[in-house]
């Protein structure tokens, strides 16, 4: 069963194609690849986001409030309608990530995208954690939330061998979208970090590992704050504006 509540710090960096690809041999003495993924632990993630007409969302996250959330609905690699499904809710406060999420058929929520709250019946719907996915669609409720963008990229994910809540993740070809808010057509849209980038992730309960911040520093990565889904809205805008002038 895939887990459904994680807490951690997540850090991140943005490093060349070049130096993950030297960085990820690195890390093969201490971790494994991750075991969700093909045999190298690569898969690809299509996630929808969800956000109110304000933008609310946006700007906590933008604006980095002690506490912030965020609403979304993923997919791993090729899937269709009656594939699986996770509605996560993710959440900050004071530098530490509560992730929960619950299991659903996609077009189950789908369905539950349309509905109101106080419409649904949660007995009707397949999901692996029912308490979850009232939180989920009680928060979809209370701001007001819609399908807003759907954010796509490869990862490539590896586990800490001795450390055992260690994850260190590498996503890259990360592309954005909203004239098609349909996830299991996959990955597509226009890139919103540089091609030639990668995000890098280091996702621990406590702290990072001597040996992990140690080839860091060897590699010269610097923390960089990489919002996926607030990089994902600023490019939407901009070509929303760059569409508008050239009608005007």
């Amino acid at each position: 069963m895939a887990q459904e509540i994680f807490k951690r710090y997540e850090i991140k960096y943005l490093i060349p194609f070049k130096q993950y690809l030297s960085l990820r041999e690195k890390l093969l003495p201490y971790m494994t690849f991750d075991t969700y993924g093909n045999p190298e632990g690569k898969y690809n993630i299509v996630s929808l986001y969800y956000d109110s007409d304000d933008y609310s969302i946006y700007y906590e996250t933008r604006n980095k409030l002690r506490f912030r959330q965020k609403l979304r609905l993923r997919i791993y690699d090729q899937a269709d309608l009656n594939s699986t499904a996770f509605f996560e809710i993710k959440q900050k406060f004071k530098n530490v990530v509560n992730k929960r999420r619950t299991s659903i058929p996609l077009n189950e929520a789908y369905a539950l995208s349309d509905l109101d709250y106080d419409d649904i019946d949660f007995a009707a719907f397949n999901a692996s954690n029912p308490q979850i996915l009232k939180e989920a669609m009680h928060f979809k409720q209370l701001y007001q939330l819609k399908p807003e963008v759907v954010v796509s990229y490869d990862r490539q994910a590896f586990s800490g061998i001795y450390e055992k809540d260690l994850r260190v993740t590498f996503d890259y070809n990360l592309m954005c979208r909203n004239h098609d808010l349909s996830i299991e057509n996959g990955p597509q849209g226009l890139n919103f970090v540089d091609p030639g980038m990668v995000v890098l992730e280091v996702k621990v309960s406590e702290t990072v590992p001597f040996w992990l911040a140690r080839l860091l520093s060897e590699f010269d990565c610097s923390k960089q704050s990489v919002s996926k889904f607030c990089t994902s809205i600023d490019l939407m805008l901009e070509e929303e504006q760059r569409k508008n002038k050239q009608i005007n």
